[in-house]
């Protein structure tokens, strides 16, 4: 699929589909109004033994905070939206790996959403998408002014996540990642706020979102996709 801009957007490989359920009884014979009063937990328990009826239910309770993640660190919509139903995706083939003993479901689904949408931001950096594709203020507002505290889920929650990441950063690559992914500044202006040389600038960019991704697939399990980077690519420097 190809945003506005005609930039390819990033395949998704899911070895199963969700069943579409049965407005009133899922396809197992459970009656959807009993699933919509399990817990987070035991509705991730109901997807490890197969019954797909529970993702809608999960999709609807964390949806929209998995959309504001993406946004803030993608500021675009297009690419938000493809974050976040990548993430349900991935939700749903990899249950197995869920274990309630290591943590909530809420931060299970965040850790997936950071994850990705970190490692969507380099994938577009990589092809000089910002330079292209400035969103503007009133989007960001909009995105922003979603309703997260559905179901006692916040970013408060999340931030000490977060914070232990960027923590394992050095300074100068937290600090650039802080201004590219959460002000949305281009490489360039955070160069010339920072008195760095963009060189340098690209060098913690990079060498960060590395490290937070690896900090987060350390925290969730992730299994990491190879990808590969065209390294002749312009990066956001305009």
């Amino acid at each position: 699929m190809r945003g506005a801009n005609g930039l390819q957007r990033k395949g998704c490989i899911v070895h199963s589909q969700p069943v579409v359920p049965n407005p009133a009884t899922s396809a197992f014979g459970v009656p959807i109004a009993r699933m919509t009063k399990l817990s987070d937990e035991d509705l991730m328990g109901e997807l490890r033994q197969g019954r797909p009826d529970a993702l809608p239910i999960l999709f609807d309770r964390f949806y929209r905070l998995v959309l504001k993640v993406a946004m803030r660190i993608l500021r675009d919509p297009g690419e938000a939206e493809d974050v976040m139903q990548e993430v349900f995706l991935e939700i749903f083939n990899k249950a197995a790996q869920f274990d309630p003993a290591k943590g909530s479901t809420k931060t299970w689904i965040l850790q997936y959403a950071y994850h990705r949408s970190l490692s969507r931001r380099q994938y577009l950096a990589h092809r000089n998408f910002y330079d292209r594709r400035q969103i503007t203020e009133r989007e960001v507002s909009e995105f922003n002014s979603l309703d997260v505290s559905w179901r006692g889920l916040t970013f408060r929650e999340w931030r000490p996540v977060i914070e232990q990441g960027l923590a394992t950063l050095n300074e100068k690559q937290r600090k650039t990642l802080e201004l590219a992914c959460f002000q949305g500044l281009l490489l360039s202006e955070i160069a010339e706020r920072t008195q760095e040389s963009l060189p340098n600038v690209r060098h913690h960019y990079y060498r960060g979102l590395e490290g937070m991704r690896r900090f987060l697939q350390a925290q969730a399990g992730f299994e990491e996709q190879p990808r590969k980077f065209n390294r002749e690519a312009n990066d956001v420097e305009s």
